[in-house]
């Protein structure tokens, strides 16, 4: 099983960490070290390493990762230091490493999030070039099941 960079992106919300995670799961299973993680929860990691001076060990084992799957990308924003060091970790995999992004923003909104409109721009060309983007436009399945326990 060759892994691939894949982008799950949408603006509807739709099982899109569920998929993320079974592709995971399946590459875990098939031999390949895989990290599972929120971007929130890497960004406070990495500022904490270089916090504690020990950011170049953390970069060695990230990249020690076949598959990382980063959850959650734009649901909290994040100042220029976490922008900084999560595009310096995922550029660093760009070309070489699988990663999977899910998001419930499109593209042109990613700004908003990285408050840097080149690093945004940056970040995008590398995560997208040589990538597959899925893009999911259903209703979310906590939707649809609330819908079906109103009726």
């Amino acid at each position: 099983m060759k892994l691939l960079p894949v982008i799950c992106k949408d603006l509807h919300i739709t099982g899109k960490s569920h998929v993320a995670t079974s592709l995971g799961i399946k590459a875990a299973m098939a031999g390949y070290r895989v990290l599972f993680t929120t971007v929130p929860i890497l960004i406070n990691q990495l500022k904490e390493a270089r916090g504690a001076s020990i950011l170049r060990a953390f970069e060695l084992r990230f990249e020690k990762y076949d598959l990382v799957i980063a959850d959650e990308l734009g649901y909290i924003s994040f100042d220029k230091e976490g922008s900084e060091l999560l595009f310096t970790n995922l550029a660093l995999r760009a070309g070489r490493k699988s990663t999977i992004i899910t998001t419930n923003l499109s593209f042109e909104r990613w700004d908003e999030i990285f408050l840097d409109p080149v690093i945004t721009a940056a970040m995008i060309d590398r995560l997208t070039y040589k990538s597959y983007i899925v893009n999911m436009n259903e209703p979310s399945y906590r939707m649809k099941e609330r819908k079906e326990r109103e009726i």
